[in-house]
């Protein structure tokens, strides 16, 4: 789909909505396109890390609104719609990898939808974010909201979703919806992600099982997945690899098995 590209160098991944004539809005075509993409991640082992960002000066505006009336016209057209949304952000956010949202520009919506299920959200100076739903009388998503409360705060996150503002760059660093600020958001996330590509795989991807489970709520972490994935590290080959490594004071050189 040109609507969603794809850019690949040494292990990390690009993802890049492509609409920049609709500020990136999101079709519900791309929503299940995304899921797909990130869903394929998860089998690549060429893949260390990814980079999600928009094309020409803005991350994303949210949904196309302007399909609404053809797919969202009634409470089960919006029930599929919200599956395929909950869909994409999932698939993102189970992937094993680490994710980075860079962000540029308009981060509305379903872009912070989007953004609030990756990993990390860096920004730069002319990073807008908000969720305009209550502008829509739309109710945000539970996971999304989840997610947002645990990344700003019950009275930050009300304010978000009660007032329907978007936040300049700092303030929505201060309420911590952006991470990390910096001038070139795509030079930092790169950078970033490839020293993160230099640790293992299996713990990165054990500690975002457990983190993300623990964020969501009861329940949503299983103990057994938990403890499968710290005993397939503690098999791992990786694991040697780390030993000897620390033994022979050299960096380790971790393939994820």
């Amino acid at each position: 789909m040109e609507e969603v590209r794809i850019e690949r160098r040494d292990g990390i991944a690009r993802v890049v909505l492509s609409r920049p004539s609709a500020r990136n809005a999101v079709t519900l075509a791309m929503w299940r396109e995304l899921a797909a993409v990130f869903s394929g991640f998860a089998v690549d082992r060429d893949i260390r890390g990814v980079v999600l960002t928009g094309a020409g000066g803005d991350f994303s505006v949210g949904a196309d609104i302007s399909e609404f009336e053809k797919i969202r016209e009634d409470r089960h057209q919006a029930a599929a719609y919200e599956v395929a949304v909950d869909m994409c952000s999932s698939a993102i956010a189970a992937l094993g990898k680490p994710v980075v949202a860079a962000i540029s520009g308009y981060c509305l919506g379903g872009g912070c939808h989007l953004a609030l299920a990756c990993d990390f959200r860096f920004g730069d100076r002319t990073a807008s974010l908000g969720i305009p739903s209550a502008k829509l009388s739309i109710v945000y998503g539970v996971n999304s909201v989840q997610r947002l409360l645990a990344l700003t705060g019950v009275s930050n996150a009300k304010r978000i979703l009660y007032s329907a503002d978007r936040y300049a760059a700092e303030q929505a660093a201060a309420m911590k919806l952006i991470d990390e600020l910096h001038d070139d958001v795509l030079a930092a996330a790169d950078h970033f992600l490839r020293r993160l590509a230099a640790n293992a795989p299996l713990s990165i991807s054990g500690a975002k099982y457990m983190l993300n489970g623990l964020t969501m709520g009861a329940g949503v972490l299983d103990p057994a997945v938990a403890q499968r994935l710290i005993d397939e590290a503690s098999d791992s080959d990786d694991f040697r690899e780390g030993r000897i490594a620390f033994a022979e004071k050299r960096p380790p050189r971790f393939r994820g098995e």
